[in-house]
């Protein structure tokens, strides 16, 4: 009997420690090759580690909760009883944990032409794996399997009724979903009862799949299926899912009535010390690290966002959209990969000399991996999607949804957060109108996209209601001037304003 000790690996990012979060096997269980065997938390992400062994779990040899470094041994597997399938050799050990990355797709014309190993990233996925992150060309882009219509079954008297979404994109006023709303069709009798989106939803509405029983539980808790993580085996929300997120919702109501201490009690007995670790580790030292590093300057300007939602509205309506999220966040999206085309500077890096000199270099990059900060129970995570200009709107929406639905389930991955060029934070999202956001290490330029909201407007002569937004920028005094934040602020804001102009 041969026992194998599998040693915490680097995870191929050159981090140094990770902290054991959950262990997905036990002592005496059986194990084949690339079977889960825990959950690590390393500085950018939630990680799952695949087994390099077929055997039995000897021994568990760290507890969860723990961080150790990389090379500790964590997990000793027993040979004995292992199935027919060979153990790995030494060299495919590693590979197992270690995910290849695909070939670098080469930019569009409008970012100029690079060398191969100009706009090589490095990349965690699989190749043909899931969009975000993974950097496939525009003509491959792939994403999560979603439920065709035939597959999921219907009540017999009528189709179930599409649900309201809040969107996991962007914060929308609700008089704004009322009003839109006015134009939305009942079901006909008779009519294909299979559910589609496109031709029954007309306003701002979106469908989550979901059977009709697990609707009704979500209608008589008061739960909207957007939010809640769907783990069903085609991404349909499941019963298991709602008594989680239920769970976890009254948790919070519970820790928010007891959450004050007892007046009695000495102050210092009622502070909480929650230790730094992890993701918020890694975000506050790059924080600080950004902040005192480049100084930042920031712009508003406030924006008759009117036609991007008009425009929204009938992308949702559209057949080609059918079952895809679509957010004035997509519309943004495309504008600032619009506007940093002919504002290059914006989409770039300062790097000082590696000798400690004072000499420096400005890197423009002629790609743009487009970050998207996300917030998780976890801490900030800024992952981005890698060669953006290179994708279509429809294609970019794909990637949004994929990267929304990756980071609310904790399983960004830490190439999806490297090589970033220029970063979206959606505080709108919050409800907040405008912030002055912290630049992304490695970069120049942040947009903050606040919330979308009817507000009088004069056009032409006349206040009327319109869909008002306000874009705040914050960017590297180092590397943009005053005058190229203004120009790029305000070719963001044409594109919002007319998105026809993406046309041209």
């Amino acid at each position: 009997m041969t026992v194998n000790k599998f040693n915490l690996p680097d995870v191929g990012e050159g981090l140094t420690e990770a902290e054991i979060v959950s262990w997905k096997v036990k002592a005496g269980d059986t194990v084949a090759v690339n079977d889960i065997l825990c959950e690590i938390e390393t500085a950018k992400s939630i990680v799952e580690l695949p087994s390099p062994y077929a055997g039995t779990v000897a021994e568990l040899l760290v507890a969860e909760g723990v961080t150790v470094d990389v090379g500790t041994p964590i997990i000793s597997v027993s040979d004995a009883g292992a199935p027919a399938a060979p153990a790995p050799t030494a060299s495919a050990a590693p590979a197992a944990a270690r995910p290849q990355a695909p070939e670098a797709p080469e930019p569009a014309p409008m970012y100029g032409t690079l060398t191969p190993s100009a706009d090589a990233e490095p990349d965690g996925r699989p190749a043909g794996g899931p969009l975000v992150g993974s950097g496939p060309k525009a003509d491959a882009v792939k994403r999560r399997r979603r439920t065709s219509a035939p597959a999921v079954p219907a009540a017999p008297a009528a189709a179930a009724p599409a649900e309201p979404v809040e969107s996991h994109d962007i914060w929308i006023d609700p008089a704004s979903v009322a009003q839109a709303g006015r134009g939305a069709q009942a079901p006909v009798a008779g009519a294909d009862p299979r559910p589609t989106l496109g031709g029954a939803i007309t306003g701002l509405v979106s469908k989550v799949l979901a059977k009709p029983p697990v609707r009704k539980i979500a209608r008589d808790l008061g739960i909207d299926l957007a939010d809640v993580v769907p783990t069903g085996a085609r991404g349909e929300v499941t019963r298991e899912d709602l008594v989680s997120y239920q769970a976890q919702r009254d948790a919070e109501v519970d820790k928010a009535d007891t959450f004050w201490g007892k007046t009695g009690r000495p102050q210092e007995q009622r502070i909480e010390k929650i230790p730094v670790k992890g993701v918020r580790k890694a975000t506050a030292r790059a924080m600080v690290e950004s902040a005192f590093a480049a100084p930042h300057v920031s712009i508003f300007v406030d924006v008759d966002a009117s036609r991007t939602m008009e425009f929204v509205k009938r992308l949702k309506a559209s057949r080609d959209f059918e079952g895809i999220k679509v957010s004035p966040l997509l519309i943004l999206a495309k504008a600032v990969i619009w506007a940093a085309a002919r504002n290059p500077s914006v989409n770039a890096s300062w790097v000082d000399a590696k000798d400690g000199s004072d000499s420096a270099e400005i890197h423009v990059k002629h790609f743009m991996n487009l970050g998207i900060a996300a917030a998780t129970p976890r801490g900030l995570m800024v992952p981005n999607i890698k060669n953006a200009q290179d994708l279509s709107l429809k294609e970019l929406a794909l990637a949004l949804n994929e990267l929304a639905t990756t980071a609310r389930a904790g399983k960004t991955q830490p190439a999806q957060m490297q090589g970033g060029s220029l970063t979206i934070t959606n505080i709108g999202a919050l409800g907040i109108d405008t912030g002055t956001p912290i630049i992304n290490p490695g970069e120049v330029a942040i947009v903050a996209f606040g919330t979308i909201k009817q507000k009088p407007w004069v056009l032409d002569g006349e206040v009327i209601p319109r869909w008002i937004t306000t874009l705040g920028g914050s960017f590297d005094h180092r590397v943009v001037d005053g005058d190229l934040s203004a120009r790029f602020m305000a070719d963001v804001a044409s594109i919002l304003e007319e998105p026809a102009l993406l046309l041209d």
